[in-house]
């Protein structure tokens, strides 16, 4: 049996380092999937059930569900977007179609901030068991709202939790994506062919405040951030290291919260070593890094 499977870590080129010669790039993602959330009141077959709380309300309208999503672009973002702004902090919004066509000030203050619009779906949702037809549209379907939100078409793309079997082949067939975000595997990112594939955490994110994630406090993240950026800080002297923080503006948003984001990029920010970086500019660095060519969509 052939296994479709590679546990394989992987490598850099030999004396690689990052831009500056950093050891370790530091990768900010701010999810934007407010709007984008099943919901009965937007037409959808059902409504998200996952908050501080988990509530199941069935075929009916949640306004409740709805107003909860809703603090993330009200609060939630100008908060995020100060600290970001204050330290000079590029991050990568990964946006969901349906929440930045809702949002569109957003993508605008972003790209005005010098971030970058990533795709993270039509709606918040997993693609697995979709038919291949009906995934290609959705595809298409976020890459034309984040393109007239931001102005330029997303070149990164990140499914909510599972795949389809089909995700990545139709990423790489629309022939405008450098790099997707589906996998979990590792703290380098890896070449399937000349295609990027950054992975993502769920550690070092600020999703393990809900669901009995152990999070509480503001210093909760901002500690184990630190731990994870310090041991990979440390095994960067000898071959590189990524660190991805995940962040929500539902969540870390928050006024408790905030203080935890706040927290660790200063504790970033006083080290010597790091580079803190857009995935879009993760990626075409390891490709260069690698001999490959400079990267332009095909499509």
């Amino acid at each position: 049996m052939t296994d479709r499977r590679d546990f394989a870590p992987a490598s850099a080129p030999p004396g690689m380092r990052w831009p500056g010669g950093a050891g370790l790039a530091v990768s900010v993602v701010v999810n934007i999937e407010e709007g984008a959330e099943l919901s009965i009141g937007d037409g959808d077959e059902t409504n998200e059930a996952i908050y501080e709380a988990v509530e199941h309300v069935h075929d009916a309208v949640d306004p409740c569900m709805e107003s909860h999503f809703e603090y993330g672009p009200r609060a939630g973002w100008p908060r995020i977007r100060a600290v970001l702004a204050a330290r000079g902090i590029p991050a990568t919004l990964n946006a969901c179609g349906r929440a930045i066509a809702r949002t569109p000030w957003i993508a605008t203050e972003a790209v005005a901030d010098g971030h970058e619009i990533s795709a993270h779906g039509w709606r918040w949702e997993r693609h697995v068991g979709m038919d291949r037809d009906h995934e290609a549209d959705v595809i298409a379907r976020t890459v034309a709202a984040i393109t007239q939100a931001a102005g330029t078409p997303p070149v990164g793309w990140h499914t909510r939790s599972a795949t389809s079997p089909h995700t990545r082949s139709l990423l790489l067939e629309q022939g405008g994506f450098l790099y997707d975000c589906n996998a979990y595997h590792d703290d380098l990112p890896c070449l399937l062919g000349q295609h990027v594939v950054l992975p993502y955490a769920f550690d070092t994110n600020d999703m393990r405040y809900f669901n009995h994630g152990g999070f509480v406090f503001a210093e909760d993240f901002s500690r184990y951030c630190i731990a994870a950026f310090d041991r990979l800080l440390a095994e960067s002297a000898h071959a590189p290291r990524m660190l991805s923080i995940g962040l929500h503006t539902r969540i870390i948003g928050r006024p408790a919260r905030i203080a935890g984001l706040e927290q660790f990029l200063d504790h970033a920010l006083s080290h010597q070593g790091v580079w803190f970086a857009r995935r879009d500019q993760i990626a075409h660095h390891w490709r260069a890094a690698h001999g490959l060519p400079r990267w332009t969509p095909s499509a």
